[in-house]
Parts: structure tokens; sequence; C-alpha cells
């Protein structure tokens, strides 16, 4: 194995690692985020991502990004959430094209609902991977990554 393929075969196996910590965590929770207020972590992600906007919307394509999700699973996703009164959807004034999707009130007291349990749940899913050895070094890394928007 040549140095390329040694440097190849680095990123891979950072890759899994990352896959490891986040289907440990995505799975706990799934589990909590359920039994606590019926929602998944992708519909959790989504009310959370528009909570964090100044008037609380965004176009639909900032939304794709936001919950990692194609285009086409953010229109049935959104439409899930619109049904059951968490967001809505508005026209743009300045662009007819355009569409944002706004969290409503109800959308807001379920998210502050959810969050207690999801930050619990996180901070025990860190832990439980702390102490895994393959996984610690990337836990630790975490606090570093803070992006500031």
């Amino acid at each position: 194995m040549g140095i390329k393929d040694d440097a190849v075969e680095v990123r891979a196996q950072g890759w899994r690692t990352l896959a490891a910590l986040h289907g440990l965590i995505e799975g706990e929770l799934e589990r909590a985020l359920q039994a606590e207020s019926k929602l998944s972590v992708v519909e959790y992600t989504v009310l959370d991502a528009l909570s964090r906007q100044d008037g609380w919307h965004m176009r639909m394509q900032q939304l794709a990004r936001a919950s990692a999700l194609s285009p086409s699973a953010t229109t049935r996703l959104v439409n899930r959430l619109e049904g059951r009164g968490l967001l809505t959807r508005i026209l743009c004034d300045d662009d007819r094209r355009g569409i944002y999707t706004e969290l409503t009130p109800a959308g807001l007291s379920l998210l502050e609902e959810a969050r207690p349990a999801h930050d619990a749940t996180l901070e025990r899913a860190l832990a439980a991977a702390q102490d895994i050895p393959e996984l610690a070094p990337l836990v630790d890394a975490l606090p570093k990554l803070h992006v500031v928007s």
C-alpha cells in the first residue's frame, strides 16, 4: 500500500468512526424523542433550525440543507409537520417562486417540551461514547467544531 492509499484508508477510518458516533447518538435521540414528544430526530432538527431563525422561518432549500435531506424528502417532512400544525408555509413577498417554512407557536411549544429530553439524551449518549476508546477522540474534538454563523 502506498502513501496515497494510506491517506485514503485513514480518511475512510475517520468516516467510519464518525458514522459510528452518529449512529449511536441518533439511535438514542430517536428513542427518547419518540417517547417524550412523538417527534423523530429529523423533525426535531427542523423545528430547532426554524426556532434559531429570526422570525422563525427559512426557505425550503435552507431547511433541506439544515436537515440534510433531499428537496423531495424535505417537502414530505414539511407536509407532515404542517399537517400537525407545527409549521406553516408562506409565499415570499419579493419572489413569488420562493416559499418560506415558518415555525408556528404550537411547533415552538412542542420543541420546548422536547428540548430537555433531547439535551439530556445527547449528554448521556456522548458520555457513553466517551467510554468507547475508538469514539473518545472524536467526542473530545466536538467542542472545537462549533461554527459561528
